[in-house]
């Protein structure tokens, strides 16, 4: 027969070849250490942290910072080490935004030539050398100071696009990315150019999307990026204590492994904090998606539900919301209406048209409301439920997305439980509260603000996204 069809055996052949590739990307073992559940650990401070852009009637901007300043202060007081998994670190494309980027990168090598027995890592993703078009100017800058920098090795997780990552497995990776750039950059108007071989590698949609940063005595879990151009979003999180940072450099620990990096677990350990009343554990990947789930199932009639979110569109968080609803749980989300993402517009998805399912499926019985942004994000990914005695809180960089929740990109998020009336509690309360009684600022939108003549189109894209996987969420 392959003599008789030579065309249509190789054909077959091909197309044999690439369904075992694009099925092995799917559904291929985890790294070790990935999706990671770390110990429930007693604690007696937590610090809700955020930072929050806001206009009032006016329309005057205002901006509330915590997250910046807490973090470059815990490394000004590092004496054993800093650790720096994140996702978004650079200065492309935001020549009139505050440089934190480079805050963050002269505080590491102040703490460095300060301190030359400190260990300091920095772990960080591809997207911030545009997969490898060009150099990156914070890396190569703490790189020069003698600071250890290591870049994400994506090939290893799973694929979340696996119509465009079965062709890529199959004929393109093997021309690697290296090379002069020379295509618009879409990460910013000034970014350097990029190569085609990069953005054959970007299309695959994967990403360490970890927001952490961690010395000896304090741990952030957020959703605050440090790129100059998302200075100004709007970001929530925690810092915290104790033996659950020593599960954060473990959770770091397995993405080195896999991408050439050292070995920090004996060098890392934090110091010990006094049990109290939070009990605490450090989630990544789909560990998140589980939590999240629990959470949404155990949420009874007159518990309050929060949700704080840029993306929303994971199908069964998405119902488990509708039923929580049914059940008489008083359900509140605020959202982001996803007016763009990465610089490119995205024309209200995935947000949009979820929230009008929300809606018309619960009958009015989801309540929704939109962050009031100017050319910033709502970007935090907060989720809490809280009942008449008890506060359930989970937050960190997993949007609530297939991509980020079932073990594509690398996520870290913290789980908190508490009395209600714990302070960190009842902050994350008044958080929420603020923004949806637009106490003081008009932080918040009705749902109407954003309704769309156009919406059913909306929902055709939406679905047809989510099944191609050529999204951002």
């Amino acid at each position: 027969m392959i003599r008789r069809y030579p065309v249509r055996s190789a054909l077959i052949l091909i197309f044999s070849v690439l369904i075992i590739v694009t099925l092995y990307g799917m559904f291929k073992p985890l790294p070790e250490g990935v999706s990671y559940e770390g110990e429930v650990h007693s604690v007696d401070d937590v610090d809700f942290i955020y930072n929050r852009s806001s206009m009032d009637e006016d329309g005057n901007e205002d901006f509330e910072e915590e997250i910046f300043t807490r973090i470059l202060e815990a490394v000004s007081e590092a004496e054993e080490f800093v650790l720096v998994d994140l996702f978004l670190y650079n200065d492309k494309g935001a020549e009139d935004e505050p440089p934190i980027s480079g805050a963050l990168t002269e505080a590491l090598i102040e703490k460095h030539e300060e301190n030359e027995d400190i260990d300091i890592i920095v772990l960080t993703d591809p997207i911030n050398t545009s997969y490898h078009s060009h150099e990156s100017t914070q890396l190569q800058r703490l790189e020069e100071a003698g600071i250890e920098t290591v870049i994400t090795e994506l090939d290893p997780l799973r694929d979340s696009n696996p119509l465009y990552s079965g062709i890529w497995r199959t004929f393109l990776q093997w021309f690697g990315q290296e090379g002069e750039g020379w295509i618009e950059n879409p990460f910013g108007d000034d970014a350097p150019d990029m190569t085609v071989r990069s953005y054959l590698k970007l299309m695959n949609g994967k990403a360490n999307h970890r927001k952490v940063i961690a010395t000896e005595q304090r741990g952030f879990v957020t959703s605050a990026n440090w790129e100059d151009a998302g200075a100004y979003y709007s970001n929530a999180g925690f810092e915290i204590q104790g033996e659950a940072i020593n599960d954060l450099v473990s959770s770091a620990q397995a993405v080195l492994d896999f991408s050439g990096g050292p070995d920090i677990q004996e060098d890392m350990q934090a110091e010990p904090a006094d049990e109290g009343p939070y009990d605490l554990q450090v989630l990544t990947e789909g560990e998140n998606f589980e939590q999240a789930k629990e959470m949404l199932q155990g949420a009874e009639e007159g518990d309050d539900l929060w949700l704080g979110m840029f993306f929303l569109s994971e199908r069964n968080l998405i119902d488990e919301i509708e039923n929580a609803a049914e059940r008489g749980v008083n359900v509140r989300l605020i959202l982001d209406p996803n007016e763009n993402a990465f610089g490119v517009e995205v024309f209200g998805m995935p947000n949009r048209p979820v929230a009008e399912e929300l809606l018309e499926d619960s009958e009015g019985a989801v309540n929704i409301r939109w962050y009031n942004t100017a050319d910033e994000q709502f970007h935090p990914k907060m989720l809490a439920v809280f009942s008449d005695d008890k506060a359930k809180m989970l937050a960190g960089s997993a949007n609530f997305s297939s991509r980020n929740l079932r073990n594509n990109n690398l996520d870290t998020n913290v789980y908190i439980e508490s009395d209600v009336d714990a302070e960190a509690a009842v902050e994350v309360r008044e958080w929420f509260e603020e923004m949806w009684l637009n106490d003081g600022q008009k932080y918040t939108l009705a749902y109407g603000a954003y309704e769309n003549p156009h919406r059913w189109w909306k929902r055709l894209a939406y679905g047809l996204q989510k099944i191609s996987g050529l999204t951002t969420y």
